[in-house]
């Protein structure tokens, strides 16, 4: 007999049916905790080690701001956010981050996160009708890239090293960030992402406890609270800069107008900031979730969030109307025909809603 995997033994099940059929599953676990530390909610294996990806941008991005460098330089709430973006690549979010480099007499030549294919099917495709390929400034780190690039030139370190973990940057955002999350620094699994710059492991309640401390940072310090003020507002106030049209952290930041923070990450990882005052016990929380299988189709993660976000009464019946592409639907084929749906299983629904009623 085969022995389930342990992150799926207490996992919350997305199910696609076909016909009357089950024909696939996605596990995904979560964890919601206070900014005390309380859980909340854990669903699956809650305490493995698990990448952040790109929902450790905000973190990443403190440093920058504690040290006084986004208010020095004057940066705009449009600026700061491109540095916790993982943005879509179009001409605004190119003209953001070479504004930028051009200000501190840097270019793109000086990025080193690659290229790839702008997320913006219309940029994607104007660029392919051009005959132009992408550059550095496309690709979705670029923002996070820049902040990188000059907090090293301000450190008076070479900027060609901004990316090894022995300078000054990376050491600063490692140990900020074991700060945030209450986890030692040597403890922290730190990998390389996709974009080539260090990346994070951490359980996923220590992640969610990161975005509590986001939330409400009031217990931080000056200094550590009012950069964390400064990032959340930026993303809050520029939820297209964040990631972009058509996208789940965008549209859904959009809808619920500053309501929820919202950072995702590749392989099926979700973050979510929930400020005071939106739950029965009247403290931030953080959520993060992941999606086991790396939701590779992009068609689980902004469903469970949505579903789970429903459940916890912090989104509307309405919002969930204007969020529906993301959320429980009928699926079709290329002939429009109905198939099936994609739903979260009923035995996750009900314990789910036992979970919240406990809270």
């Amino acid at each position: 007999m085969s022995r389930q995997n342990p992150a799926q033994a207490d996992a919350l099940n997305v199910e696609l049916v076909r016909g009357d059929i089950v024909e696939s599953e996605h596990h995904i676990s979560m964890a919601m905790v206070d900014v005390r530390g309380q859980n909340l909610i854990t669903f699956g294996d809650t305490t493995k080690p698990t990448y952040l990806r790109s929902s450790a941008k905000p973190f990443q991005a403190l440093p920058f701001v504690e040290r006084g460098y986004a208010e020095r330089f004057q940066f705009t709430s449009q600026q700061l956010a491109i540095l916790c973006a993982s943005h879509s690549g179009t001409d605004l979010h190119v003209g953001i981050v070479r504004e930028l480099l051009e200000d501190h007499d840097l270019s793109e030549s000086n990025l080193q996160c690659g290229t790839h294919t702008p997320f913006d099917g219309s940029t994607a495709a104007r660029l392919l009708s051009q005959g132009e390929s992408p550059t550095p400034l496309r690709h979705n780190c670029s923002g996070k890239h820049t902040g990188m690039l000059l907090f090293t030139q301000l450190a008076d370190e070479d900027i060609k090293n901004y990316l090894q973990r022995s300078v000054l940057v990376q050491q600063t955002i490692l140990h900020v960030f074991s700060e945030m999350v209450s986890v030692k620094e040597d403890e922290i699994e730190v990998g390389i992402d996709g974009c080539s710059a260090p990346n994070f492991a951490v359980p996923l309640q220590a992640a969610a406890l990161g975005y509590a401390r986001l939330m409400d940072p009031s217990d931080l310090g000056e200094l550590r609270s009012q950069a964390c003020r400064r990032v959340v507002q930026a993303m809050l106030s520029n939820p297209e800069i964040v990631a972009g049209a058509g996208r789940f952290d965008t549209d859904l930041m959009q809808t619920v107008k500053g309501r929820l923070l919202a950072k995702g990450g590749a392989e099926g990882y979700q973050a979510i900031g929930i400020p005071p005052e939106q739950l029965p016990n009247r403290l931030s929380a953080g959520l993060t979730l992941k999606v086991h299988d790396g939701d590779s189709g992009k068609r689980v993660v902004g469903l469970i969030t949505l579903v789970i976000l429903s459940t916890l009464g912090l989104v509307t019946l309405e919002e969930q109307s204007q969020l529906s592409t993301y959320g429980e639907r009928q699926l079709f084929n290329y002939m429009n025909l109905p198939i099936g749906e994609i739903r979260l299983a009923e035995e996750s629904r009900i314990r789910l809603q036992k979970a919240y009623e406990r809270i």
